[in-house]
């Protein structure tokens, strides 16, 4: 047996480890020193205490005002310092989002890191012409049982917009089912009005067994953008949040200024702006429902100042979302933000570098939860399942490098130098080699290439985003998971209208 073949059959026997599994603790990189931090956190009491909120809806200005807060003479609801402080000090500081299967609970507060999808783009990169169309139901429903097969899609959150269905209820109430379809996993969702809170939280306790079942393990979190900015409040997304309080869903509350039209251009100024922002909304849950579960998402978003248009990646996007995630670690409070959403339309080296640039950056810099960060495209206005698939990849390089490097005595290797130095003179098919291999290395799929260029020309000459359309194929054939038996599946569809 050659030294190749019997490496091989060592690492046969070998139990499987996952060298690179999501949740590492990140916070490595602090694009912010801490006097800079205090700067930026200063000014957005300030703000909050002298400019203030507007459009304030009258159910939050009066309870707002009762827990002391004031108007200025602008009349705008401000915030005194001492109040946002004791909010800051009494918010939720991590919590459990669950999985309907517990095995994909994860806990979310401190620096652990995890990736999932989010967006709501309204164009799908087809599989069988690799052309923009409208995003459809059924888009929704395989992405949502595409990344129910990844590993490193922590959570799902709706990447894509139902175009097909018009009725806003009924969109609301498809989307929720596609959910529950597709995958087990935590998962998130957006409520256009409270209207529709009542029904899909009713449907998601039908799908676990009874009523209440759902406020025990609250498994969707709400994806609400409570402000308008610059600094005023949204009147429904105000009353979904409140809906939501009422029926247990942990809320994602996402702050999405645009540098230089809601927000100041400069980074300092739109940290501190959107900052503000953020802590107005934890004002609004907490004077409600102190300690509420609240995901403190800040996603400083960028546009090209030259034309006006939505800029998903690049340097500075990168920076700003990494320092929101060390500014929302800082406070203590459960951190979102956002990556990997490439300007580019085709799955391309310009996709590549921006969803690698971004993904590394804000995990990195130790962000809870990192949406948009698998198949995004077209500055959000297009999701591709080839691209959720190889972003599934991109991830696990990126844990990997998150993980860090782990010296000990064993990973030092002074006995297994010793032994390779009086012996064979190699380390190949020794036990430390075969060990190291599985424990700290990660190997990429079919998807990435790492053959001699003659015997990738002899297979075709396939570029990733030709290996990654026959993959796709492959997992939608084969993955078709049943997550809701035949009487519940039975009970929603003769309550709701069901599309799908």
């Amino acid at each position: 047996m050659t030294a190749r073949q019997a490496m091989h059959a060592k690492r046969a026997v070998a139990p499987e480890i996952n060298p690179c599994p999501p949740g590492p603790v990140g916070g490595q990189f602090k694009p912010l020193c801490e006097p800079e931090i205090r700067q930026i956190y200063d000014s957005a009491l300030q703000i909050l205490a002298e400019i203030g909120m507007g459009d304030v809806p009258a159910a939050l200005m009066q309870q707002a005002l009762e827990k002391g807060a004031n108007t200025n003479e602008a009349g705008r609801l401000c915030y005194p310092v001492s109040m946002v402080e004791d909010v800051i000090a009494g918010a939720c500081r991590n919590f459990v989002l669950h999985g309907r299967d517990p095995k994909h609970d994860i806990e979310i507060g401190g620096e652990r890191v995890f990736f999932g999808t989010g967006g709501a783009a309204v164009q799908t990169l087809d599989l069988d012409t690799s052309q923009y169309r409208a995003a459809t139901l059924r888009d929704l429903y395989d992405f949502t049982r595409l990344a129910d097969s990844l590993t490193n899609v922590s959570w799902f959150t709706r990447c894509c917009v139902a175009t097909d269905v018009a009725d806003i209820n009924e969109l609301d109430i498809n989307t929720a089912y596609a959910l529950l379809k597709g995958t087990n996993k935590p998962v998130g969702t957006s409520f256009t009005t409270a209207n529709t809170v009542d029904p899909i939280i009713d449907m998601f306790d039908i799908a676990l067994g009874g009523e209440g079942r759902f406020r025990e393990r609250p498994f969707c979190k709400a994806h609400i953008s409570p402000i308008i900015s610059p600094l005023r409040y949204g009147e429904d997304a105000f009353d979904v949040a409140m809906a939501c309080i009422e029926r247990g869903v942990p809320l994602n509350n996402i702050i999405a200024a645009q540098s230089g039209a809601t927000a100041p251009a400069t980074i300092a100024g739109m940290l501190a702006s959107t900052l503000a922002e953020t802590l107005a909304a934890l004002m609004m849950v907490n004077i409600f429902a102190p300690g509420y579960p609240m995901i403190f998402s800040n996603w400083p978003f960028v546009i090209d100042l030259r034309t006006g248009s939505f800029c998903g990646s690049g340097g500075e996007i990168t920076l700003l979302n990494a320092a929101s995630a060390q500014l929302s670690n800082w406070l203590g409070l459960p951190s979102g933000a956002a990556s990997s959403m490439s300007d580019s339309k085709a799955v391309d080296a310009q996709m590549g570098l921006e969803k690698a640039m971004s993904s590394l950056g804000v995990g990195l810099a130790g962000c809870n939860m990192v949406y948009e960060s698998s198949g995004m495209m077209a500055s959000l206005l297009g999701a591709s399942f080839e691209a959720m698939l190889i972003d599934d990849e991109m991830l696990s390089q990126v844990y990997r490098v998150l993980r860090g490097i782990e010296v000990n005595e064993e990973t030092l290797g002074f006995e297994a130098i010793k032994e390779s130095v009086y012996g064979d003179g190699h380390f190949l098919g020794a036990q430390h080699t075969i060990d190291a291999m599985q424990r700290d290395y990660f190997w990429p799929s079919a998807l990435t290439d790492r053959q001699q260029p003659a015997v990738w020309q002899e297979g075709g000459s396939k570029d990733m985003w030709q290996r990654a359309n026959v993959k796709v194929r492959e997992i939608l054939a084969q993955h078709n998971p049943v997550y809701l038996d035949d009487n519940a599946d039975r009970e929603i569809r003769e309550r709701y209208t069901i599309l799908l």
